[in-house]
């Protein structure tokens, strides 16, 4: 049952038109809708909100409610005097899957893909050691890239097999790895396990696999998992062909395709906080001060940071995965990839960088991309990564985590002392995101992108402590989502807006002051730099866009820039 929730959760729901119910199945019909009701609802419901919601008699309520509660499709809460689906519910579901047709369901899905594509599209799925081809479509023409059903194929070098391996269970991953030899096939094909991992984890934070040229030379690849009702990876589906007609970019766009295609095929709606899809465009025009000052691709910007000592903005591509310095006055953007996901960049009171990544914080050498341990939280589980990070005013690097795939509320709130110790301040996130202080430093804000919230704490500069979390800005799903932020001299927190089109300024009290529309829907984060403190950078994102959006907003991914009446706040620089 795919959940649907908004700012009108609690109003009347209308119920099915009676015309379309068989004669004398209409007691049945009304608690089949009343299973509906209580389905949808972000929280489990009393008496009367069913009553307000469905419209039916006291009598008749009571009556279907009774009813399904003996059959145990509703379960009657004592404690709270909620109704909630009842443990029956999920028996017949367990019974479905059980029986469920996977080459049935995928079947439609293939020939649709298969004729937008014009590529060779394939479903698979794990067998042993390896992945096995069940069911295919070729629409590549002689030149086409093609796959027979019943071939088995690896699995660390395959794109289905990569999108397979990055889902499955920290355990089940070892399992399979341990099973067979990473065997090399190409020069391209990653034989070294840490490689691979990081290759993996960046498969998990994008949803979706790529492989080019790893296990047939010449040719590329895309996946997506299916999920099972568990959240379990069963199957993948994928799009091949010759690399030389299948470029970087059109991976990526149908990656996209293919995850909503596979979503299609389970009929789970997931669980992903970041929507496939974006919004619609809330404007026609971007704000005239608003300029590209680097039309870029990148998938994932993010991080944005200005040097004051070198007059540079650092910033990242978490996808990629790279750090970049990008210089204002000559527009030379310098790169330093990097061997696995990175989301953050801070400058060090004793010079040089450290770094956010996957394994926790680490020292950087921008000049050859070395990247040494620095503090790997005790409680940072391995399917976390961290996303932005920022240092107060104390030189403490504050950092939040999430889950590769923003699957589940486990992320945390990190503080790092100079002296290398990491303590969580706060938890339950799944999305951690933008974080900046007032100037006064008696506030901390923290945003929450799949919650839509921007919290205010209260903030002990001298001991670096939280409390008294708030919610200061919720953000209706349909206007976008709240990414990176920063804090302007004024106190104004500035905040990109994922699917938003935008970037909002708002009073410390929370008060939208100003919106300012951009030419792509995906801003991520944001900062102030110039020598004066007076340019808003803003970083943007690609990922999973349809192609009809990059056809309508194509310097998606680029780095943007205007010019603001007040300053931001000089970046701090970590004591560490």
């Amino acid at each position: 049952m795919i959940r649907s929730h908004g700012p009108d959760d609690e109003a009347r729901v209308p119920p099915p038109d009676e015309r379309d119910v068989p004669a004398g199945a209409a007691a049945l019909a009304k608690g089949l809708y009343l299973l509906d009701v209580i389905g949808e609802r972000a929280r489990p419901p009393r008496f009367r909100d069913l009553q307000a919601a469905t419209g039916l008699p006291k009598g008749t309520l009571a009556r279907l409610l009774n009813t399904l509660v003996l059959y145990r499709l509703v379960r009657h809460e004592e404690s709270d005097n909620t109704y909630r689906l009842g443990h029956r519910v999920f028996e017949l579901a367990h019974r479905v899957w059980d029986s469920f047709d996977l080459r049935g369901a995928a079947a439609p899905v293939l020939d649709r893909l298969a004729e937008t594509m014009r590529e060779t599209v394939a479903l698979c799925a794990i067998d042993g050691s390896h992945i096995l081809y069940i069911d295919q479509r070729t629409r590549g023409g002689a030149f086409g890239f093609r796959i027979e059903v019943g071939r088995r194929a690896p699995l660390h070098c395959t794109a289905g097999g990569k999108a397979l391996l990055a889902f499955a269970s920290p355990q089940s991953q070892r399992a399979l790895l341990d099973a067979a030899p990473l065997e090399r096939f190409t020069d391209r094909t990653l034989v070294d396990q840490d490689a691979l991992l990081a290759d993996l984890a960046l498969t998990r934070a994008r949803g979706y696999a790529v492989s080019t040229s790893e296990h047939v030379a010449g040719v590329a690849g895309v996946a997506a998992p299916i999920f099972d009702h568990t959240g379990r990876a069963i199957a993948a589906i994928g799009m091949f062909g010759p690399s030389e007609r299948v470029t970087s970019d059109q991976l990526h766009v149908a990656g996209r395709d293919l995850m909503e295609q596979a979503r299609t095929i389970s009929g789970n709606a997931g669980a992903a906080a970041m929507n496939i899809d974006s919004y619609r465009r809330p404007a026609p025009h971007s704000d005239p001060r608003l300029r590209c000052v680097l039309p870029w691709g990148a998938q994932l910007a993010e991080g944005p940071l200005w040097s004051a000592r070198e007059q540079r903005l650092y910033w990242v591509d978490i996808l990629a995965p790279t750090v970049y310095r990008f210089d204002p006055e000559t527009g030379a953007n310098d790169s330093c990839p990097l061997p696995r996901l990175v989301s953050a960049v801070a400058e060090r009171g004793s010079g040089g960088l450290v770094a956010l990544t996957q394994q926790g914080l680490e020292t950087l050498d921008f000049a050859t991309g070395r990247l040494a341990p620095m503090v790997r939280p005790d409680a940072h589980p391995p399917e976390n990564r961290f996303n932005d990070g920022k240092c107060d005013p104390a030189g403490r690097l504050w950092g939040g985590t999430m889950r590769l795939d923003a699957s589940a509320p486990a992320g945390s709130l990190y503080r790092i002392d100079a002296s290398s110790t990491a303590t969580v301040m706060d938890g339950g996130f799944t999305v951690s995101n933008g974080l900046d202080w007032s100037p006064d430093g008696r506030r901390l804000y923290f945003a929450d992108s799949a919650a839509g919230h921007v919290y205010a704490y209260d903030f002990d500069a001298r001991h670096g402590g939280v409390s008294n979390r708030r919610i200061l800005v919720a953000l209706p799903a349909q206007d976008g989502r709240p990414d990176g932020l920063a804090v302007d001299a004024e106190g104004a927190i500035w905040v990109a807006i994922w699917d938003g089109w935008s970037v909002h300024r708002y009073a410390p009290d929370g008060t939208l002051l100003e919106t300012v529309r951009l030419p792509v829907p995906r801003p991520t984060s944001v900062c102030f730099g110039g020598p004066d403190l007076k340019t808003l950078f803003v970083t943007t994102a690609r990922v999973r866009l349809p192609a009809r959006v990059l056809a309508e907003a194509p310097l998606s991914g680029s780095l943007f820039a205007m010019r603001t009446e007040t300053p931001g706040i000089a970046p701090r620089l970590f004591a560490g």
